[in-house]
């Protein structure tokens, strides 16, 4: 009986490796609580309010921003905090809730890297005692390869 063999080879890839740096904390700025309410932070730096709190000048509002590196043309899922977190100033807290981010849970790394902002919620008290509001621990941003 005849017999025929075929062979093969065997290869692998090793891509780069997805990694993310953070390039500027979230910064709700300056605001006066008054009677109370939120503050929108959006992602593209962009603060609005609900209720009585009042926007303040000085120092601008800026969304947390990322660099997200990895292989060329792949994409990547991003994972925000889902919970709502506490701001503390002493013994005063203020919620921060509702994270956001400019874009929809899925990048692309196109030229090996993008940007990314993500923004918040802010609820402010009435009558919140004046002081700077620092979160004890950081936010986690998680990305993954799709």
């Amino acid at each position: 009986m005849a017999q025929a063999t075929a062979n093969f080879t065997a290869s692998a890839t090793i891509i780069q490796p997805i990694g993310i740096t953070t390039t500027s904390n979230m910064s709700f700025a300056n605001l006066d609580a008054k009677s109370g309410g939120a503050v929108i932070l959006s992602p593209d730096n962009t603060r609005l309010t609900s209720g009585d709190v009042a926007l303040a000048d000085g120092t601008p509002a800026s969304a947390a921003s990322f660099t997200v590196t990895g292989e060329t043309g792949f994409t990547y899922a991003v994972t925000l905090p889902s919970s709502e977190y506490v701001l503390t100033n002493g013994s005063e807290n203020m919620i921060i809730k509702d994270f956001t981010s400019n874009i929809d849970n899925s990048g692309s790394l196109a030229g090996g890297s993008q940007n990314i902002r993500v923004g918040a919620t802010l609820k402010v008290n009435p009558n919140q005692t004046p002081g700077n509001y620092t979160s004890p621990a950081g936010f986690n941003v998680t990305v993954n390869y799709n």
